[in-house]
């Protein structure tokens, strides 16, 4: 089998990475293209991946072809490429907003297409992806798609209406909790704690706590509540987050990105 990729970013990077590493594919299973050739140099020599500088030669070796460009660059290389996928090829997109619908429209032909969101934490292994299919697609493939994107994380297939919402709370939030442990770094560091053991204590915390809810099976309601002790500095702490508005900032700033990721 062999996986194609239409941009070489870092995102597309940490996907064939997290692949070859889990033996899911090998590299030479895996071809490349990149409008620049600095990034695609990068990936052949630590990943030992096949590349090309034609997007076509890409579509043309690969059967599935991953669609790893910034979302304003989508329609002009598809348009590049449509004539060139072959009925029975999957194309696999990464773009908030661009829906099953645009996508098929913007090929001008029937293509299998499956759509997902990946985040971040796929760099280390720990990423989730949501995924969703048009009809074309068989449930034979989209299970072979899960495979390879489970090779940097966790795979849930869910609605396409669902897929903005997942740009919220999965694509774009690492950025919210690395400001989170920021912040708390910052209070460690100001009652006088190293800046370098304070980022690790609050980048543990936060990893154990994520660990917890997977984990457990329990409520965060439930977790939080198990560590706030009657009259203690938990609850202080709690008491002082909700009176500055932290939980209805999270949801308003989710709510602004899910809004946002639709009118892309």
């Amino acid at each position: 089998m062999k996986l194609g990729f239409i941009g070489c970013g870092n995102m597309a990077c940490a996907m064939m990475g997290g692949i070859i590493k889990n033996q899911v594919l090998s590299a030479e299973e895996i071809i490349a293209s990149n409008l620049g050739r600095a990034p695609l140099e990068r990936a052949q020599r630590e990943l030992g991946i096949k590349t090309a500088q034609d997007n076509r030669e890409v579509v043309r070796q690969a059967e599935i072809v991953v669609l790893a460009v910034k979302p304003q660059v989508y329609e002009t290389v598809i348009r590049e490429v449509a004539e060139t996928v072959r009925p029975e090829q999957v194309i696999v997109t990464i773009a908030p907003g661009k829906t099953l619908n645009w996508l098929t429209e913007t090929f001008g032909k029937p293509v299998k297409l499956v759509r997902t969101m990946p985040n971040t934490p796929a760099l280390v292994g720990e990423g989730i992806t949501a995924v969703c299919a048009n009809e074309s697609v068989t449930a034979k493939e989209l299970e072979e798609v899960c495979r390879l994107l489970r090779g940097f994380g966790r795979t849930e297939v869910i609605p396409e209406h669902l897929m903005d919402v997942v740009v919220s709370v999965s694509g774009s939030s690492p950025a919210y909790v690395f400001l989170f442990i920021e912040a708390m770094a910052d209070a460690a560091v100001a009652d006088g704690m190293p800046r370098k053991q304070a980022y690790e204590f609050a980048a543990q915390a936060v990893l154990g706590s994520a660990k917890m809810v997977l984990e457990s099976g329990k409520h965060p309601g439930e977790l939080k509540d198990m560590v706030c002790s009657p009259g203690g500095t938990t609850i202080e702490a709690v008491r002082v987050l909700e009176a500055k508005g932290f939980r209805s900032s999270v949801i308003e700033a989710m709510k602004a990105c899910t809004h946002k990721a639709k009118s892309m």
